[in-house]
């Protein structure tokens, strides 16, 4: 015995509220991208590396919110007979994406670091000190925009987070600015440099881990598994729960499948439709799940 319902209609506000972020991440890309363009070049005009790699690392997140974008649109495709989804995995795909571009920034940066170490170059400190704290108004100001958003959105959170560590980054460079004004030590060029790749590297590691896990169709970090099969067992007239399986959709859409065993038939549908509401709440909205009795049901792996 068995019944399938899919729930959807989550997805046309979903949808809503992408579009509506769409107008925010032109123009964080826009202002961003005008930002970089300065910072590059005051940087190579005052052989700064602390600029140029701070600049690398916000041309790496106009980038990420350039796929950012791209992959809010493709979400919201249509399925299709090879795509029964759309497109929504390409989110996952995306954060990985970005994961890894932001490791070969910091690789770049750290050996840019040494080179610095070993061929240390005068700086000017105060053009350094100006841009950065244009910098902070820039990263400040899109953090801000993205602020709204970032709870209920992976990718929206994680570009929030990203500009927010911009502005604290761009709050180091100021300082190493100060520094060389006042007191002429250059090489704390390349020390803020490799406290940026740290900073980097912080703040990428979870976002990489977190998108091999779901691109392996792992459940997501917001979901314990332990905790939604005692949720299932605990339903009234549910004898067994077997065959759970959890992966991510996208970065906010959460599939589940399960067979869930019942001790009587004509509670059937009355015990589903409780279920789909737990798995509701505890932010799985895709769920299937397979009704059977005592006697009709298997253990093998071979059922699930």
């Amino acid at each position: 015995m068995e019944g399938h319902l899919h729930h959807h209609g989550h997805a046309h506000g979903h949808a809503h509220r992408l579009e509506s972020v769409n107008g925010i991440f032109i123009a964080a890309i826009v202002l961003n991208a005008l930002f970089v363009c300065v910072e590059a070049g005051v940087g190579f005009w005052s052989h700064s590396l602390g600029l140029l790699s701070d600049a690398g690392h916000n041309l790496g997140d106009v980038f990420s919110l350039v796929l950012s974008l791209v992959a809010f649109r493709l979400a919201k495709a249509h399925s299709n007979k090879r795509f029964t989804y759309g497109y929504k995995k390409s989110t996952v795909l995306i954060s990985l994406l970005n994961a890894i571009i932001l490791l070969v920034a910091v690789g770049a940066i750290v050996v840019e670091s040494i080179r610095k170490f070993a061929y240390p170059q005068p700086v000017d400190g105060a053009a350094i000190s100006w841009t950065a704290g244009v910098g902070i108004v820039v990263n400040g100001l899109t953090a801000w925009l993205l602020m709204k958003n970032q709870k209920g959105d992976l990718n929206i959170r994680g570009a929030f987070l990203h500009m927010l560590s911009d502005t604290l980054v761009s709050v180091g460079v100021v300082v190493s600015g100060v520094v060389i004004v006042w007191t002429g030590f250059s090489l704390v060029d390349p020390i803020i440099s490799l406290v940026i790749a740290v900073v980097i590297l912080a703040s990428t590691w979870k976002l990489l881990a977190e998108s091999l896990r779901l691109s392996l169709d792992g459940a997501p970090e917001k979901i314990d598994v332990d905790r939604v099969k005692a949720a299932l067992s605990g339903c009234p007239h549910v004898v067994d729960v077997h065959h759970v399986h959890v992966w991510a959709i996208s970065t906010t859409d959460v599939a589940l499948t399960a067979h869930v065993v019942i001790d009587d038939v004509p509670v059937m549908d009355a015990v589903r439709r409780e279920l789909k509401q737990q798995l509701k709440e505890m932010g799985i909205c895709h769920s299937t799940l397979e009704m059977e009795t005592p006697g009709t049901h298997c253990h093998n792996q071979s059922c699930g």
